[in-house]
This record gives structure tokens, sequence and C-alpha cells, in this order.
């Protein structure tokens, strides 16, 4: 039979059953923001310049896109504690990303896209699979961590050639999106 690694050096390893939390929290995050998006926002919220906000979101998604791109190269020159590091830092860029995106959507109204031409298609096109996909790696990315948590090194890699061409995606779109909407604000 086999031991795990902390069984092999003499500390006890029990896994953890995370699929419950990482389905609540996927389905709290993902519902939380699909309503946002049907509410017309506040109206008169004149505490600050909202308009901050998707530029929070812009430089927290370009983090979150430079730290995935640092843990993947620690990876692959196999530093897995560094890889790990880089992991939780994008975790905590994509939580504030998250608080600020949240906060502009409640408070402001939705601001539609004023180009036309080939770019306003482009910006769709960029804007509607940033959206899809951004859903699709909430759950992806708690199960990747949670595999390796787990110490299930195999459905660690397995999941995580899913998860990190599509976390890195959807970050680098949500800069995009924030380029191509920004003088519409």
């Amino acid at each position: 039979m086999s031991q795990s690694i902390g069984e092999q050096q003499g500390k006890p390893f029990k896994k953890r059953n995370y699929r419950p939390a990482i389905i609540l929290l996927s389905v709290i995050l993902i519902g939380a923001i699909g309503v946002l998006s049907g509410l017309p926002g506040v109206e008169d919220f004149d505490a600050f310049d909202v308009t901050i906000l998707p530029l929070m979101n812009a430089i927290f998604n370009t983090f979150t896109f430079l730290f995935l791109v640092a843990a993947l190269i620690a990876i692959k020159k196999r530093k897995v504690d560094v890889h790990k590091k880089f992991i939780y830092a994008a975790f905590v860029t994509t939580t504030l990303f998250l608080v600020t995106y949240v906060t502009f959507h409640y408070v402001s109204p939705s601001t539609p896209y004023g180009g036309d031409g080939i770019l306003k298609y482009v910006y769709y096109f960029v804007l509607i699979t940033h959206i899809v996909l951004a859903a699709v790696i909430v759950p992806l990315a708690l199960t990747s961590v949670a595999r390796a948590w787990n110490r299930e090194h195999e459905r660690h890699r397995k999941i995580v050639r899913w998860t990190m061409p599509i976390w890195l995606y959807v970050s680098f779109t949500g800069v995009l999106v924030y380029i191509l909407i920004s003088p519409y604000y």
C-alpha cells in the first residue's frame, strides 16, 4: 500500500473533501455577479469617482496574469514552493479584482460600448468569451488548488492543463476589455 509524503515522513496526512466548499463558493460568486449585472446601479452615488474601480480591475488582472506566468515558469523549472507563492498571489489579486468589480457594478450603471466597425465585433467577442470563461475558471481554479492541497499531484496536473490557459486568457482579456471600453466611462 502506498503512503502519502506526509505519512512517509512520520506525519499523518488526511485528505479533505473540498468539493462542497468549491460548489458553494462558485455558486455564490457566479450568482452574485450575475445578479449584479442585472441591477441598474445606485443612483446619485458620489462618495468617490467610481471610474477608478475599472482601472483597479485592470491593474489587478494584470498582476494576476503576471503572477500566473511566473507560476508557470516556476513549475516548469520544478520550483514548487515558488510556484505555490505565485499561485497564492494570483488568488489574492483575483480576490481584490472581484471586490472592486462587485463594488463598481453595485454602485454604477452598466457602461455601454460606444465604438463601431470591426472593433465593436472584436470587443463583444472578447467580452463574451471573457465572461463565459471567467465563470468557468472559478470552480476550475478552486478545484486545482484543492487537489494540490490534497497532494493529488497527478489529478492536479490533469486539471491545470485546462485551468492555467483559461485563467491566463481571462486575466489577459480582462485588461483588454478595460482598454477597449475605458473611453466610454
